[in-house]
């Protein structure tokens, strides 16, 4: 909703698309091996450092390996946070091999330092793990790891993302090309914080096209097919629509055509959680 990039603060949404991940305890200490299902090209090494610094948060890194692996709803690199997801997910996977009761402060610290330390984040992304542990709505200082404001989009309007074919790794951002926007986003985390959203989004999207070289068309296309805000979601190069029902056939119409593909979720209401298998 907001990217922190520019300012290292930022606002994000929950969406009802899931990362799932499992951990498996081994007798193998240090080894630790990590796989994304269903996308062979995409490095683990983030889940498999979340794994270990749970390990070594407990100090059980000389007792035990892990073998964790996750499985995504969510586009990998299209700027819908999926590290993030997948980061929290890989460490409440493994608090549940160990047994162990989570706390979200913890859950969301280890999960933003495996982040770093893989590389996969500029600012800690402290709002898109915020908005994927807890659901629905938040405005953060990223720098600070501090939960600023907490809001709710209603669950019955529909979120639709356009997902083109290409990939965009945070790790390519220029930030010289960043840093110019500063004043003006925080302009839009200005307006999150007063509770405009929808204009926070929309004016986010239309700034970070502009430097990242995505493609500026599709948010005003959804837009004047009636959607309540649209704009580039993360650093791209996918983009987000919120709209009402009766006004979601007339956006996918206006995307139509475009390469990639549209996915149509909700808000979420409720957010990460461990699931015990029957």
């Amino acid at each position: 909703m907001v990217n922190a990039i520019a300012t290292g603060k930022g606002a994000a949404f929950g969406v009802e698309l899931r990362v799932r991940a499992n951990c498996e305890l081994t007798d193998r200490p240090g080894e630790i091996v990590g796989r994304v299902v269903g996308e062979p090209s995409e490095s683990a090494r983030l889940i498999e450092i979340c794994a270990r610094k749970v390990l070594e948060h407990f100090r059980l890194g000389r007792i035990h390996g892990a073998r964790v692996e996750t499985r995504s709803e969510v586009p990998i690199a299209a700027g819908l946070s999926s590290s993030s997801a997948a980061a929290n997910a890989a460490v409440l996977a493994t608090f549940a091999a160990l047994g162990r009761k989570p706390k979200p402060k913890l859950v969301l610290n280890l999960g933003i330092d495996a982040a770093f330390e893989a590389g996969v984040t500029i600012t800690g992304a402290f709002d898109d793990a915020a908005a994927s542990f807890f659901g629905q709505g938040v405005v953060t200082d990223n720098l600070k790891r501090r939960v600023l404001r907490r809001f709710k989009l209603d669950p019955k309007l529909d979120v639709l993302v356009y997902v083109p074919p290409a990939k965009f790794h945070t790790s390519r951002i220029n930030m010289a090309r960043v840093k110019p926007l500063r004043k003006f986003v925080e302009i839009a985390h200005d307006q999150a914080m007063r509770g405009n959203v929808f204009g926070a989004l929309t004016l986010n999207g239309l700034l970070y096209s502009s430097v990242l070289a995505h493609d500026r068309t599709i948010a005003p296309d959804a837009l004047r097919a009636g959607a309540l805000a649209a704009g580039l979601t993360g650093t791209g190069p996918a983009v987000v629509a919120i709209a009402r029902q009766k006004n979601t056939d007339d956006i996918k119409r206006a995307w139509r055509g475009r390469p990639g593909k549209v996915i149509i979720t909700k808000p979420a209401v409720k957010g990460a959680r461990i699931e015990v298998s029957p």
